[in-house]
């Protein structure tokens, strides 16, 4: 008597054990590289070659400078000027981080939080630490003077800062929704620079009118987030059209795991460790940040750049897009080819 084993058996059977321990490995390698991406830029960060401007005379900015050195070597990129109005203007322009003015004898510190909360209170405690240095350890407080603010109703930056996940995340969505849903090169293309426009307008308006996060003009902000989301929606559209789910995964892990951490949105890129930060300013995300502190604080001051990579990206992006769509629409010609020759009636001779 034998006894018939279900075919679906081995469906049904108990993963062997090689398995378990195979997922629980990549489990723990992808956490592992979570953690390390995320929290490696902030602990490493440090304030290195930030630049800042130093006001007065030659011999008293020679005296400043050489103290911030020797206190903090390699810190500060110093660029030396006469009057508190050329250091004003630098810090406008997006220049410099701040200003040190000792043109009236003791230090005082010229801040932009807008540009970086970060680095201002660094400046704000090289001010005390010289005013006391003048003043042989009396203790005495640096006057500061916050040139271009945080708005009131965030004076941490914390909305602006964590503005950089729903960026990426809003550009990474509209790839997966798009390139699943919609057929067609032209369609997706469009439905991802709608959704772009759409979806500037609605984010900016909650960061703007809700949370109070930014200043200055709501067109100008809306266009920023954007161009920010459509250089990365498109760029991982392009990638799946030419390369399929490998193409998105790949462009997801760029965005997600390198460019929103290396975006220097919770400080300064000058501030993230070694090379990481100038690559951070390369991709949309660390691009997309910076374009926004220009056009919600310094009315587009320094936004040159950043517009450069951000529409460089979408350029990208489309041209892999339109590279995609026509191979697979001569894949989808050659195919047709093949199955109408198929059908075709064949003859036979007979000798």
């Amino acid at each position: 008597m034998s006894t018939e084993v279900p075919a679906d058996a081995d469906a049904t059977a108990p993963s062997p054990w090689s398995k378990v321990a195979a997922a629980v490995a990549l489990l723990t390698v992808i956490i592992s590289v979570l953690l390390t991406a995320f929290a490696w830029p902030s602990v490493r960060s440090s304030v290195h070659d930030v630049p800042i401007a130093v006001v007065g005379p030659a011999v008293a900015t020679s005296q400043i400078s050489a103290a911030i050195e020797q206190r903090l070597p390699d810190a500060f990129d110093i660029t030396t000027v006469a009057n508190t109005a050329a250091a004003e203007q630098l810090i406008r322009d997006r220049e410099v981080y701040g200003a040190i003015d000792v043109s009236a004898g003791t230090p005082q510190v010229i801040t932009a939080s807008a540009a970086s909360a970060s680095v201002a209170q660094t400046l704000q405690s090289v001010g005390t630490a010289l005013n006391q240095a003048q003043a042989q350890g009396a203790g005495t407080a640096v006057t500061v003077r916050d040139l271009v603010a945080l708005p009131a109703d965030d004076p941490r930056g914390a909305g602006l800062a964590a503005g950089a996940l729903p960026l990426v995340m809003g550009g990474l969505l509209a790839a997966f929704l798009l390139s699943n849903r919609l057929k067609g090169t032209g369609r997706r293309v469009t439905g991802a620079l709608a959704f772009a426009v759409v979806g500037g307008l609605v984010l900016t308006a909650i960061l703007q009118f809700c949370l109070g996060s930014l200043s200055g003009s709501y067109l100008a902000n809306s266009s920023a987030v954007a161009l920010s989301i459509a250089a990365t929606s498109l760029t991982l559209l392009g990638l799946e059209s030419l390369l399929g789910y490998a193409g998105f995964g790949l462009g997801s892990v760029t965005m997600m795991l390198i460019g929103n951490p290396l975006s220097g949105s919770g400080s300064a890129p000058e501030m993230l460790p070694g090379w990481s930060g100038t690559l951070g300013q390369l991709l949309p995300s660390g691009a997309g940040v910076q374009l926004l502190r220009s056009t919600a604080f310094f009315d587009g001051a320094g936004a040159t750049n950043t517009v450069i990579v951000l529409t460089s990206w979408l350029v990208f992006g489309v041209g892999l897009c339109v590279v995609g769509g026509l191979r697979a629409r001569q894949a989808a010609i050659i195919t047709a080819g093949d199955s109408g020759m198929a059908d075709l009636p064949r003859t036979t001779t007979t000798a």
